[in-house]
């Protein structure tokens, strides 16, 4: 994980920086010094303190970041999250940057919190893949740090039968026996169904979790009385913060949300000279 952050740092810096660096900064400022405090503008989950220092810390090595809070706590509107000590033209080159990444992971973790609070210990809320391109494993740690749980994190640490391969392989069973054949009990296996005869023919083939995919609330209280209790059940697709509690009270077991990761508001944060 931390060579692709440091990847992602590095292409940040270079799509602002160019071989240029800050023009306006490095024409104003010389060697002087100064302090800045970043300052919270929204309330809620605080993700991505280590991203942010180690963006300033790429430009230049010298600088001090001194946090105030920590990633998962709750922060307000006008808290004083950090300051920042060092050379003002490095400080200021970083800035952005170090703020883009904290604003998108905040903005995650916020979210997240609220579904988790939503749901009140009934239902897991779970992510999905449907994330920034090369920010995976980021999105996925705000996730986290707002108290949701983890999916999988790719293609190649579950199995996850979906409707295009149950369709394309001829149905479920051979879907299954497929995968069987080729890995054996090495993954865990979910198949998604989409109604109550593919819930049958999935629970009867001995896997792990059964997904029920955007299927009615009275589809989906059958189908837990169908499974009753022998596999994990997740719901998905149509799913909404207002859907999570009449979703829970169908008895299933975790709820996917891709718009944890995929529909955030960046979350606002000011870095000032002075802290007023």
């Amino acid at each position: 994980m931390n060579e692709n952050i440091n990847e992602l740092i590095r292409l940040a810096l270079k799509e602002d920086l160019n071989d240029q660096g800050d023009i306006t900064s490095l024409a104003i400022f010389g060697s002087q010094e100064d302090e800045f405090i970043l300052i919270s503008k929204d309330n809620g989950v605080l993700c991505g303190m280590d991203i942010f220092t180690k963006v300033f810390k790429f430009i230049d090595s010298k600088i001090k970041v001194e946090t105030y809070f920590y990633d998962g706590d709750d922060i307000a509107y006008g808290n004083a999250i950090a300051k920042i000590s060092g050379r003002v033209t490095s400080i200021l080159q970083a800035e952005r940057i170090a703020i883009n990444f904290i604003s998108y992971l905040c903005a995650i973790a916020t979210k997240t919190s609220l579904f988790v609070k939503e749901a009140n210990g009934a239902v897991k809320i779970l992510d999905t893949r449907k994330t920034l391109p090369g920010y995976r494993m980021l999105a996925k740690y705000a996730v986290k740090c707002g108290g949701g749980e983890n999916h999988r994190i790719g293609l190649f640490d579950m199995v996850l039968i979906k409707d295009n391969h149950i369709d394309a392989a001829g149905g479920i069973t051979n879907a299954v026996t497929k995968v069987r054949q080729k890995y054996g009990n090495k993954f865990k296996i979910e198949v998604e169904t989409r109604n109550l005869d593919e819930v049958r023919e999935a629970l009867s083939l001995d896997i792990d979790i059964i997904m029920l995919d955007n299927m009615s609330l009275d589809m989906m209280s059958e189908a837990v009385k169908i499974i009753s209790k022998k596999v994990f059940v997740e719901a998905s697709g149509n799913m909404s913060f207002q859907r999570i509690k009449e979703v829970a009270n169908c008895g299933i077991d975790a709820i996917s949300f891709g718009e944890l990761t995929h529909c955030v508001k960046a979350f606002d944060f000011s870095l000032k000279k002075e802290f007023i």
